[in-house]
């Protein structure tokens, strides 16, 4: 394992999961996995510096053309692709087309960095998601093949016991808590070679008594009204709910974020 600082910076390309989308600070922005994991990196090499390309919402070929060259034009150190998925969760998707952009993003992106990272996306228990599994089994299936091809870092995290768990995902079922995205950057953590800070990440959280049906049902009924219904809505008629909105880092500057 890599003890030394060896990674002078990073850059994360994606949606909503690398956004840092349900991370979130007081002041109401969100952290997420990708923050966390730039500020251990920070703290390890003075003048370290980071960019967040990504934007919720976005599908594979908005990340292609809006975020992938311009990732590659700042030859980082490190880049995370991480992309594909919400086109995998729309009523038409032809997974062909998908697997032809994220080719497309990878061979942009490999030669332009000295270590490209790319993810299985975690996947929670339950039956919303149940009918998507084989897209989202297909795209994970050539994120192994172009890591192969490319000399790219796959980070499984769809193999996790522990991210399965619904308590490591807010209440609108699409996004990672707090305690989910801390995870997620100790697994991206330990792939690129530094010692565990936690060894245990991918351990599921210790059992607590499920909740009740009354409280189930609620749950149930809020989660369809807050989240299903708009997100469904949004498919229906195109829109996105990034639409209009920047990067949250879009420049490769130095960077002091908040870890806590």
């Amino acid at each position: 394992m890599l003890t030394s600082p060896t990674h002078t910076s990073l850059v994360a390309v994606g949606d909503s999961f690398t956004e840092g989308m349900s991370d979130l600070l007081p002041d109401g922005s969100y952290r997420g996995w990708a923050d966390l994991l730039a500020a251990r990196m920070a703290a390890r090499t003075p003048g370290f510096r980071y960019a967040n390309l990504a934007v919720r919402g976005k599908l594979i070929q908005q990340i292609l053309d809006e975020q992938v060259d311009v990732a590659a034009a700042m030859r980082a150190d490190v880049v995370t692709l991480v992309g594909g998925l919400n086109d995998t969760l729309r009523p038409k998707c032809d997974m062909g087309r998908v697997r032809g952009l994220l080719t497309e993003a990878v061979e942009k992106l490999a030669p332009n960095c000295k270590q490209l990272v790319l993810m299985r996306s975690p996947g929670r228990q339950g039956p919303v998601l149940e009918r998507f599994r084989p897209r989202m089994e297909a795209l994970f299936a050539c994120v192994d093949e172009l890591a192969a091809r490319h000399g790219a870092l796959v980070v499984d995290l769809y193999g996790a016991p522990s991210l399965a768990d619904p308590r490591l995902w807010d209440v609108d079922r699409l996004h990672l808590t707090a305690e989910g995205h801390r995870r997620v950057a100790e697994a991206v953590w330990q792939t690129l070679g530094y010692d565990p800070e936690d060894a245990d990440w991918h351990t599921p959280m210790a059992a607590t008594p499920p909740p009740g049906w009354a409280a189930r049902r609620i749950a149930d009924v809020r989660f369809a009204r807050h989240h299903l219904l708009p997100w469904i809505g949004r498919r229906l008629t195109g829109r996105s709910s990034g639409d209009g909105r920047p990067p949250k880092r879009p420049e490769l500057l130095p960077y002091d974020g908040p870890v806590a």
